[in-house]
């Protein structure tokens, strides 16, 4: 199934969550159809007009939101106050202030996180989950795609990844990028930013075709989003256990959960989906055996246009 026709959002707002963060938040489709939340990628990844078309908009209710730091809300590419529990607060700000009861969560790497670490916090405010490329944030997981693994799959990209640490500091690429990304020397977060940012757009998707250019427009994109993970990732995306979303699976375990994931994602390996689908006795998996990472590889944008279709019976 393809894509749904480019849509405009039918109400957009900015809400200030916090002294210092204001999120960017729409919404898409018929206002009174069955309410469905999407979870961008990143963390700092931000929306993009495509996002709202997965979705028919005769019958969902579509809220799709900047998260705090990226897109159109500011402060940009802020990492003060930009923290896992803060992001699910504006969750069920949002929630609430629509009147929404529950929700259909749609997340794809980040968002199925983002998503999951929500649920574990409210499932009472879940219907179903609609979840892509599964990712727990764990040192595991880092390790493979930052420090040593998908570089072996796309060394041409890699090189250039490496390239912008000293050899010296190259024992800890995630650390060795936090330290640039938050350095005041604005050239030096820029650059850095570029690297990290261009090696994940070169893995995303099985045939190699970077997305990022060199425009100020995705310069300016690659700094919220690198600024963003790096500050998520080095920080145990806020939580003490390493483990923490597959240690508290059971808090979710009772609701409806479609799970699918591309053989051949190199961001997130397939084994993620594997060991939570293992655990999640009401979870439904598809492996995709012609992907990668990318919500928009053929193959995963038909499956999850099929899957919001399945759900609206």
């Amino acid at each position: 199934m393809k894509l749904y026709p480019e849509i405009k959002p039918y109400f957009t707002e900015k809400i200030k969550v916090s002294s210092l963060h204001t999120i960017y938040v729409e919404q898409v489709g018929n206002p009174e159809g069955q309410p469905v939340l999407f979870l961008h990628g990143g963390p700092g990844g931000g929306l993009q007009d495509d996002y709202r078309r997965f979705f028919d908009p005769k019958h969902y209710r579509i809220i799709l939101l900047d998260q705090r730091g990226c897109g159109q809300s500011t402060p940009f590419a802020e990492i003060k106050e930009n923290t896992t529990p803060e992001l699910i607060n504006d969750l069920e700000l949002i929630r609430k202030r629509y009147d929404i009861k529950q929700w259909i969560v749609f997340g794809g790497s980040w968002g199925s996180t983002l998503a999951l670490c929500y649920g574990i916090a409210h499932p009472e405010a879940i219907k179903t989950f609609v979840l892509r490329g599964l990712f727990f944030c764990r040192p595991k997981e880092i390790k493979w795609f930052y420090q040593e693994g998908s570089g072996k799959v796309f060394p041409e990209a890699w090189q250039k990844y490496v390239n912008a640490i000293p050899e010296n500091e190259r024992d800890d690429f995630v650390k060795a990028y936090y330290k640039r990304l938050t350095s005041h020397n604005k050239q030096e977060q820029l650059e850095a930013s570029w690297a990290w940012s261009y090696w994940e757009d070169s893995t995303s998707t099985i045939k190699r075709k970077n997305k990022l250019t060199d425009t100020e427009k995705d310069k300016e994109f690659a700094l919220a989003f690198a600024r963003i993970e790096c500050h998520y990732f080095i920080n145990n995306i806020f939580y003490e256990s390493e483990n923490y979303i597959l240690e508290n699976i059971e808090k979710v375990e009772h609701i409806p959960a479609y799970l699918f994931h591309g053989r051949y994602d190199m961001v997130c390996p397939v084994e993620n989906a594997f060991e939570i689908h293992a655990l999640w006795p009401n979870s439904q998996l598809k492996i995709l055996e012609a992907s990668g990472h990318s919500l928009f590889e053929p193959e995963i944008t038909e499956h999850a246009v099929s899957v919001m279709e399945e759900l609206k019976a």
